[in-house]
């Protein structure tokens, strides 16, 4: 039972940061996204919905990084992986937010067809677009991240990042 639950722990581990990500932008995308759509009246979504999505962008990074063409590029230059990776985690944004928005004309639509067809007709395609720009920027930031973390080693980067930890004899001292 000991080594589920380590399974477990280590599972949670590697999803968190990816899912913390997602939160706060998802959270800036909806904000952008309200100041945008403020005179409009159209819904947002709540910060459930977008912990609900967080969710499923961390387990889905989680998984994508075990696929083996997702890492393609591993000895040449970091770049190589980050627009790789950059693409790919953006292309399944595309599919999320297209489909966030095809389920809020479905919900009055009725059918998927007619659905898919009152959106094309209806959507602001210049804010869709803004939003998938942000999106990109974001995941290509999480992407550079992340690369300079493998390359570097987490711990090298957090030490370079946010400076020496105290050891534990050095904080028992204090």
């Amino acid at each position: 039972m000991s080594s589920l639950m380590a399974k477990v722990k280590e599972e949670f581990k590697k999803v968190l940061p990816p899912t913390i990500f997602f939160f706060v932008i998802l959270h800036i995308v909806a904000l952008i996204r309200s100041l945008m759509v403020k005179e409009t009246g159209l819904s947002l979504p709540t910060s459930a919905s977008v912990l609900i999505s967080s969710l499923i962008l961390g387990k889905s990074v989680l998984l994508a990084d075990m696929l083996p063409f997702i890492n393609r590029f591993p000895d040449k230059p970091l770049i190589w992986n980050v627009a790789w990776k950059t693409l790919m985690y953006a292309l399944v944004a595309l599919v999320i937010h297209y489909l966030e928005r095809l389920y809020d004309f479905w919900k009055e639509a009725g059918s998927f067809a007619a659905a898919n067809h009152e959106m094309l007709i209806h959507i602001s395609w210049p804010r869709f677009w803004a939003v998938q720009i942000l999106l990109v920027t974001l995941i290509f930031n999480y992407c550079v991240i992340a690369e300079l973390a493998r390359a570097l080693g987490k711990n090298r980067l957090k030490t370079m990042f946010l400076g020496p930890l105290p050891t534990s004899s050095a904080s028992a001292h204090s």
